[in-house]
C-alpha cells in the first residue's frame, strides 16, 4: 500500500508540473498588449474601479503574471527572501509614477519579456544567483512592469489611481508570497521534487517569455 502511494504521489507530480507547463504555453498564446487593459479600456472613474482594476492587472496579463510567479518561487528558502518581492512592486509602483509623469523608457514590451525569459530559464536550470543580483533583477523588470501597467491609469483622477497603486501592489505582493510559501512548504515536505517542479515551471515560464518576446520584436 505504502509503494502504491509513493507511486500515485509520483505520478502526481508529474501530472501537475505537466500540467503547469501545458498551461504557462498554451496561456502564452494570448497577447500580452490585452493585458494592459483591465477595464476593456476605460478609465476607471471610483476608488472601487481602481482597486478592482489594480487588482485584475497583474492577474490577466499572462507576462506580469508569469514574472510574479516566478519571483516567489526563487524567493523560497532564502534569507530576507519577503525584500524581493518587496523591491519588484516598490519599483512597479515607481515605474507607473515614471509613466504618469509623461517620462518616456525605451523598449519596454521587449525588457518585460526579456525579463520573464531570464527568469524562466534561471529556474530551468536551477542557477544559483546571488541575493543582490536577484535583488537587481526583480528592481529592473518591477520598474518595466510598473511602467507598463500606467499606460492603463493615464488620465484617471487621483482617486482611483491611488486604488489602482494600492491593488496591483498588494496583489503583486501577495501572489509572490504565496507562490514563495509554496515551495517552501514543498520544500519541507519533499526536497527531492522540488528542483525538478522548479524545472517544469522554468521552462514554461520561458517558453512564454520567448513568445512575448517574439511579439514584442516583431510588432
Amino acid at each position: 500500500m505504502l509503494n502504491l502511494w509513493r507511486a500515485n504521489s509520483r505520478w502526481s507530480r508529474r501530472f501537475l508540473t505537466i500540467a503547469a507547463l501545458s498551461c504557462l504555453v498554451l496561456l502564452g498564446f494570448s497577447k500580452a498588449a490585452q493585458a494592459h487593459h483591465a477595464m476593456g479600456g476605460n478609465l476607471p472613474s471610483n476608488f472601487l474601479e481602481g482597486f478592482l482594476s489594480g487588482l485584475a492587472h497583474p492577474v490577466i496579463g499572462l507576462d506580469h503574471l508569469a514574472f510574479v510567479v516566478a519571483i516567489g518561487i526563487l524567493s523560497a528558502g532564502r534569507v530576507r527572501a519577503s525584500l524581493i518581492p518587496i523591491t519588484f512592486v516598490l519599483t512597479a509602483m515607481f515605474g507607473t509614477g515614471i509613466h504618469l509623469l509623461s517620462v518616456d523608457l525605451p523598449v519596454v514590451e521587449p525588457i518585460i519579456a526579456l525579463s520573464i525569459l531570464v527568469i524562466g530559464a534561471i529556474l530551468a536550470f536551477n542557477s544559483e544567483i546571488r541575493f543582490l543580483v536577484l535583488l537587481l533583477l526583480a528592481g529592473v523588470a518591477g520598474l518595466f512592469h510598473g511602467y507598463a501597467y500606467g499606460e492603463s491609469i493615464i488620465g484617471s483622477e487621483m482617486t482611483p489611481l491611488f486604488a489602482y497603486l494600492t491593488g496591483f501592489t498588494l496583489i503583486q505582493y501577495g501572489i509572490a508570497l504565496l507562490s514563495m510559501k509554496l515551495s517552501s512548504i514543498l520544500a519541507q515536505r519533499d526536497s527531492k521534487s522540488l528542483p525538478q517542479i522548479k524545472r517544469w515551471w522554468g521552462y514554461g515560464i520561458a517558453i512564454a517569455g520567448l513568445y512575448f518576446l517574439t511579439i514584442a520584436l516583431t510588432s
